[in-house]
């Protein structure tokens, strides 16, 4: 039996949040979201695509930047609700220019920036 995209459970605007995780150094990277097609064309591309909520549109990660996201393996939750893309990153994941989106930390009550933008 074949994976079908619409077998997963997408919220009221059928979306379905992705985590990307560095498929060598287990690092969590950034947190997106995708619909059916987005899933379908990352499963069939090799390059992570992700729904843009904003623009309304595909965008296929490191498109424009070269910071591309190769996909390793893609893999469901329990629940089928969410979705963890183990990756091979090119560059920053973030837009910032960091290497991941979750840069700030919250220690003793307070924001603190962990991770400096790349250099490049």
């Amino acid at each position: 039996m074949g994976f079908e995209a619409e077998t997963l459970k997408y919220d009221d605007r059928g979306l379905i949040p992705a985590i990307a995780q560095d498929a060598a150094t287990g690092e969590i990277l950034m947190m997106a979201w995708m619909n059916a097609d987005a899933v379908r064309r990352t499963l069939e591309s090799g390059k992570v695509t992700y729904w843009s909520r904003s623009r309304q549109s595909f965008w296929v990660k490191g498109e424009t930047s070269g910071h591309v996201q190769e996909l390793v393996e893609m893999r469901i939750d329990c629940d089928r609700d969410c979705l963890l893309v183990l990756i091979e990153q090119t560059g920053p994941a973030c837009h910032t220019n960091r290497r991941s989106c979750f840069y700030t930390a919250v220690r003793d009550g307070r924001e603190v920036e962990i991770m400096t933008p790349m250099e490049g």
